[in-house]
Parts: structure tokens; C-alpha cells; sequence
């Protein structure tokens, strides 16, 4: 794959159209610059930071590279407004944004001259975005790990529909693990893609080794959709995934559900790597990982499975 120039390279300055997601509790500094070095673009995740941390971890990246790089912040967050003030005085010019209504801060942001792409799960929520002033969308289908859309809409059917629908860049995410699919969603229309658990599952990344190590493991089954109730989230099965799923077919209410999830089960499972009780949240491409590369190796990796693809594309036309 040579240097891609369409308008998500273009905008983001970035080599290739690869976007590491802006995980929690594993998308620190080290894993945002080494993408960065490597020709894509590295978000630092703010959804498990305390505006100090992300300050830190801000100012580090800057150390490590100087290439782009951005950061994604869940505006559902409490103390949004907190992390939003510490992008502005760090001087970063690409944010992230998801969970939330990206029109209150795009004022903020674009008087500092802040690049904007919001993360959607609908038509609906794209256009939304758009009609606000964001510079792209990530269009992001059920498939993914984490928190997802209420419609569990696919990767594959979105793109296409959010393409149609809106004139910024869209950015493909959910279920993309390797070269393969960041083709097949160029195909569908997108400029770029955004991939998570692949880049969770590298050497660079924050999270714990036992949470790497379940995902190497993983097969095409074993992800899960919990917590539809109140706030859906795909994962890895275990022992509280399967706790959750035996509430919700019971009929339990979302009181009971957030008494369920209780507190910080997505750092006790990716983080601290509590493999029964952890929320070890994953995307089903999980089954296509098989080993926990460096940023470097796995760039490589992604780019020439990309080239070997449209090299049979080619050869069948």
C-alpha cells in the first residue's frame, strides 16, 4: 500500500487511512505514537483518564512522536468538560468524539482549530453530526468491541448507507482486524478505517497480558452482546457475561442490571485482567487474531495483506 491520498490521509496527515480506536484502559501514549510513527493515526483513549492522566499521557505522545495524533473523549463522560479543556491547552488538533451530542463542544473546538470526527452507529446520528460541523464520522457497526448502537446495525450494511447519506469522509470500523477488511471497506465507500481490538492485542498496548492472551484464543463465537438495557456492550464470553445474559432473558430491569455491572468491571477485565469477572470487552474479529505483534510488525502485516488482496481482486477481474 503506497500513501494513500484521499481526504482522511489528507485530513489527518497520516500516510495511511489506519485509525488505532481511542480505546479505554489500553489506548495510552505508547500505543498512540508507535501507530502514529508507523504511517497511521494513534488516538489516546480520555474515557479511562482523569484529566490529569490525559494531560500526562498527552504530553508524552508529543514526546514520542511527531507525527498526528488525537485523542477520543466519551462525552456521556462526568467531567467531559474537564478533558475537553485540557486537548484545548495541550494544543492537540484531532479529537475523537463518541458517546454523547458532538454539537456542544464543536464550538470550543473549532476556535482552536481542533479537526472533529464524531463515532455514529446510524444514518441518523451521521447526519447529525455532520449538521453540526464535523470534519468526518466514524461509522461503526455492531461487530466492534465495547459500547455499540441500539439498532446492531453491521459494519457492512452501515458504510455504504452512511456514504450515501453525508458529504464528510466516513471511517469504517467494526470487525476490521486485518488487510482484508480495511480493502473491503475502501470497496464499500469509506476513506478510511478505524480498528480497535487488533491494535488492543499488540505489545504497545495498556492492557493486561491476560486480557491479550484471552483474545488470541478467541473464535468467531466467542464474543457476546450484554447489557442492552442500559448501555449494550460486546465482550468476551466469561463468567459475568454470562451472569448478565441470565438476568436480561429473566426479565431483570436496568435497575438490577447496573447493580449487576456494578463498578469498574471494564478495568478489571481488560486492565487488571480478571478473566471471569472482568468485562473484556472485544469485537468479533477477535478470532482473527492469533499473536500479539509490535505496532510495527502489525502495520507491516495489515499493509501487505491489503496489497495481497487487491492483487487477487485485480487477477479475478
Amino acid at each position: 500500500m503506497m500513501k494513500i491520498n484521499n481526504r482522511v490521509t489528507n485530513l489527518f496527515n497520516i500516510t495511511y487511512p489506519i485509525i488505532q480506536a481511542g480505546m479505554v484502559w489500553v489506548s495510552g501514549w505508547k500505543l498512540a505514537s508507535a501507530v502514529s510513527n508507523n504511517g497511521g493515526l494513534g488516538l489516546i483513549g480520555a474515557g479511562s483518564m482523569k484529566p490529569d492522566l490525559l494531560r500526562e499521557h498527552i504530553q508524552k505522545c508529543k514526546s514520542a512522536t511527531d507525527k498526528s495524533f488525537g485523542v477520543n473523549i466519551p462525552l456521556l463522560r462526568g467531567d467531559v468538560e474537564d478533558l475537553v479543556k485540557v486537548v484545548i491547552e495541550e494544543n492537540v488538533k484531532i479529537v475523537f468524539s463518541s458517546a454523547g451530542h458532538p454539537g456542544k463542544y464543536i464550538d470550543a473546538f473549532k476556535k482552536n482549530d481542533i479537526i472533529v470526527c464524531h463515532v455514529v452507529p446510524s444514518v441518523k446520528f451521521a447526519l447529525k453530526a455532520e449538521s453540526v460541523g464535523c470534519d468526518a464520522i466514524v461509522g461503526e457497526g455492531v461487530e466492534a468491541g465495547g459500547h455499540n448502537g441500539a439498532d446492531e446495525l453491521t459494519t457492512f450494511a452501515l458504510i455504504p448507507q452512511l456514504v450515501d447519506a453525508v458529504k464528510i469522509p466516513v471511517i469504517a470500523a467494526g470487525g476490521i482486524a486485518d488487510g482484508r477488511g480495511i480493502l473491503a471497506a475502501l470497496s464499500l465507500g469509506a476513506e478510511g478505517v478505524q480498528i480497535g481490538t487488533r491494535f488492543a492485542v499488540t505489545q504497545e498496548s495498556s492492557a493486561h497480558l491476560n486480557y491479550k492472551q484471552r483474545v488470541v484464543e478467541a473464535k468467531d463465537n466467542d464474543t457476546v452482546l450484554v447489557l442492552k438495557k442500559i448501555g449494550m456492550a460486546r465482550m468476551l464470553k466469561n463468567k459475568f457475561s454470562n451472569e448478565a445474559l441470565t438476568a436480561e432473558y429473566s426479565g431483570a430491569d436496568a435497575v438490577k442490571l447496573k447493580e449487576i455491572l456494578g463498578q469498574k468491571r471494564e478495568r478489571l477485565g481488560i486492565f487488571e485482567g480478571n478473566a471471569d469477572e472482568g468485562m473484556m470487552e472485544a469485537g468479533q474479529g477477535s478470532g482473527l487474531i492469533n499473536d500479539i505483534p509490535t505496532v510495527n510488525e502489525l502495520m507491516l502485516r495489515l499493509i501487505n495483506e491489503f496489497d495481497d488482496s487487491l492483487t487477487k481482486i485485480r487477477y479475478y477481474l
